[in-house]
């Protein structure tokens, strides 16, 4: 199925008078209302605000996805707002938002809900769209655009449904210190290393590190009076910036495709105790990664 197919032109607005994302998403409840949907309004703003509270929806691109997963609603409703000024607050890339979709849900029907939550971010990933969207003049245009796009709705959930599209990299020429600083500034345990071509070739996180200063690690564990000569952290960052990655990394991980079932790829980290599965194509370039935590927070919690 079509992702335009789920868009109605009486569910858009183009022209959003509000300048917060609060109240675009108030405005674009207004539109159900107009239609006479018996709904606890109350209920579905509550639901959207825990949802903001827990991580900021707006994605990017000028884009943001308010939703929630709340049986205050019976069937999912897809609303699209287009602000001409931008809405005010902070987001990823500091483009402002322009473009509002809100997804409400009830918790039955969450596959086809996450399906169009990552095509609509497909959607807003391409090229030049954002000044397309804002050149349309009417609404049967913003469908029409999203309709050649040809993104798909399928059965099943998929690994691209799920997986995070910016991956941090390094090469294997980056430095320890390269690592340490992508690490801490990202808030990450760990990296893939890439080539120059962009394909995958393994994996480095903060255990490979530790594991540099401690080489002799198992001695030390089997004597806690093991005595040595040089303090063993102090030496590494006399040497941070002469360690490559390539003397550290691993090509023990784990990989799949964009086309996997969600299903077989979570079955797999739960038999092999894994939190992150590397993304690639079939010519092994990198194109994403999936976490544990992802699929429990997108998935399960919604």
């Amino acid at each position: 199925m079509k992702l335009a197919n789920l868009l109605m032109e009486r569910r858009i607005n183009i022209e959003l008078k509000a300048r917060t994302k609060e109240g675009a998403v108030l405005e674009l409840l207004d539109m159900i209302q107009a239609e006479g949907v018996n709904l606890d309004y109350d209920e579905v703003m509550r639901s959207i605000k825990e949802r903001e509270d827990i991580e900021n929806t707006s994605y990017g691109h000028g884009f943001a996805f308010p939703h929630a997963r709340t049986d205050a609603v019976k069937e999912l409703y897809i609303l699209i707002g287009i602000s001409p000024y931008g809405l005010e607050g902070k987001t990823p890339d500091s483009i402002p938002v322009h473009v509002i979709c809100l997804l409400l849900t009830p918790a039955t029907i969450a596959k086809l809900y996450l399906q169009t939550l990552s095509g609509m971010a497909c959607f807003a990933r391409m090229e030049g769209i954002l000044n397309k969207i804002m050149a349309i003049k009417n609404k049967s245009d913003f469908i029409r655009l999203v309709s050649d796009t040809n993104i798909t709705i399928d059965k099943e959930l998929m690994v691209r449904d799920i997986m995070r599209h910016a991956v941090a990299t390094v090469t294997p020429d980056d430095t320890l210190k390269d690592v340490a600083n992508r690490m801490f500034h990202d808030r990450l345990s760990a990296l893939a290393v890439v080539d120059g071509s962009g394909c995958l070739v393994g994996v480095i996180n903060d255990r490979d590190l530790i594991k540099a200063a401690l080489p002799d690690y198992k001695s030390l564990i089997n004597n806690l009076n093991y005595s040595m000569e040089v303090e063993p952290f102090e030496e590494l960052l006399k040497n941070e910036n002469k360690i490559k990655v390539s003397q550290l990394y691993r090509t023990d991980f784990e990989v799949t495709t964009p086309d996997t079932r969600i299903v077989e790829v979570a079955a797999m980290m739960i038999f092999k105790d894994i939190r992150r599965v590397f993304v690639s194509t079939k010519d092994n370039k990198l194109v994403g990664v999936l976490l544990r935590k992802d699929i429990v927070n997108m998935i399960i919690r919604g």
